[in-house]
């Protein structure tokens, strides 16, 4: 097979005494370089996983370590710029999935991988469930703010959900013992991580609604990878929250980190530290809001007092002698008779004023005066009335007259009586106006004026011309 790096495509050829003379050899340099061009080229950008080994972070702040399987390995490096954007400390044994570039580094001729991206393990499906269940809850309207409750302003008794061990629960009672000392907690101790983290949760959560003696539970851990929060991305601790009857506090992680328990949680905390303070008013801050209140109610009450006695003090100044209110009561009474006396007098004439007008639009609307009226109405009527008749007679007789003469004038009987006739064919009645209209021997019917004629046709004549 010809050296894919040999430009000549010569090969030495054993068995002869000398190389070829025309063959180019390359430097250590060139090879190298050519190799490293040749990786760069095939291995632009590649996702890779493995375990991590040897890690160390040098002065320049670059991040060296080796990425291995059970067979191989292979040597990797992240720059500064792009470790600063980590979101968990990388340690020998982690396993993580890497996005990068195969190069080769010259000095000592060993490939490497060079990482633009670094995460978990597994990091990718967590994120990936983790949306998904975000989206279809929040859709369900689990994180609707109509379902949060609002926190007490003075709890009497806290419960805990958290680890045992750590500085969660040191802080929460450090916070709250600081601003507001007596507060009673009750701490419920549960893993935070790994398996059986969940059931934990769930339970301890349940556990307080039980027994409902603490009026506000705080559900905390600290910081840590998605990984280590998995347990408060689950979906039977957001139901379990959601579910509480007791408002529940979420402070999981750090101030950058979101879990589901902190979109569900009815207040969420940035860090257990905050939690505490949401959870528990500073005593100094409500002693000195007293006070002021105090300062506030002296002073309105030495203001009223002040005010009632000067008002007290003017009402005495105003006040008249008794008996002299008591002949001005008189006097008023006496002119009250008066008036009610002089009112009375006026209210009986208007009413005696009244009487007689109803007397007189009674007398006016008795049945006596309406029917002499109704009388001389009647009568007027019937006068009109006869009138009308008499003059609708006389007119009707004229026209009576007028008519029979036009009648008389229109009669048929009248023309007949001065000699004429009229002329019928039988049997169809119809009247003769045309000698075409008969044919011999047709029987024709002659109407006079006093009688009629029934005859046959014997022949015709049309302008003294005989036809038939």
């Amino acid at each position: 097979m010809p050296d894919p790096f040999d430009d000549t495509g010569g090969l030495f050829t054993p068995g002869t005494a000398e190389p070829d003379t025309t063959r180019r050899i390359l430097t250590v340099s060139e090879l190298t370089a050519r190799i490293k061009s040749l990786l760069e080229k095939s291995f632009p950008f590649i996702w890779v996983c493995g375990e991590i080994s040897n890690v160390r972070i040098p002065g320049s702040g670059h991040l060296y370590f080796t990425l291995k399987d059970e067979t191989s390995q292979i040597a990797a490096v992240m720059f500064r710029n792009q470790n600063r954007q980590l979101k968990f400390p990388p340690a020998d044994g982690m396993s993580v999935i890497g996005l990068g570039r195969i190069s080769l580094y010259e000095p000592r001729g060993a490939y490497q991988i060079i990482l633009e991206y670094l995460e978990p393990a597994g990091i990718g499906a967590l994120q990936i469930a983790f949306e998904k269940l975000k989206k279809r809850l929040a859709d369900s309207g689990y994180f609707d703010e109509c379902h949060k409750k609002p926190l007490p302003f003075l709890p009497r008794t806290i419960g805990i959900v958290t680890s045992a061990s750590g500085a969660v629960v040191h802080d929460i009672i450090t916070v709250t013992g600081r601003r507001f000392p007596g507060i009673r907690l009750e701490i419920v101790p549960v893993k935070v991580q790994g398996s059986g983290a969940e059931e934990d949760l769930c339970a301890a959560i349940e556990l307080l609604n039980q027994r409902a003696d603490a009026d506000l539970i705080i559900v905390a851990r600290g910081g840590g990878s998605l990984e280590d929060l998995q347990a408060f991305n689950s979906e039977a601790v957001a139901m379990a929250i959601f579910n509480s009857r007791v408002p529940v506090v979420s402070a999981v992680g750090h101030e950058t980190d979101f879990t589901i328990a902190d979109f569900i949680a009815d207040v969420r905390a940035p860090t257990p530290s905050a939690a505490a303070e949401i959870a528990v008013p500073d005593r100094g801050e409500l002693l000195r809001r007293v006070e002021g209140v105090n300062l506030k109610l002296y002073k309105l009450i030495h203001k009223l007092l002040i005010y009632n006695k000067n008002t007290i003090i003017d009402l005495s100044g105003r006040m008249k002698d008794p008996r002299r209110r008591i002949q001005e009561l008189w006097l008023r009474i006496d002119d009250l008779q008066g008036r009610l006396g002089r009112l009375s007098v006026l209210y009986l004439q208007r009413k005696k004023q009244n009487l007689d007008g109803m007397k007189r639009r009674i007398q006016s609307a008795s049945p006596a005066a309406r029917i002499a009226k109704l009388k001389l109405e009647i009568g007027g009527s019937r006068q009109k009335m006869m009138h009308s008749i008499e003059k609708r007679f006389n007119h009707g007789r004229s026209n009576l007259r007028e008519t029979a003469g036009k009648l008389e004038s229109l009669n048929p009987l009248a023309i007949l009586r001065r000699g004429y006739s009229v002329t019928r064919r039988l049997p169809d009645r119809r009247v003769v106006t045309d000698p075409n209209q008969v044919h011999m021997e047709q029987p024709l019917e002659v109407l006079l004026s006093k009688g009629t004629i029934f005859c046959n046709v014997k022949g015709t004549e049309r302008h003294g011309k005989e036809e038939l």
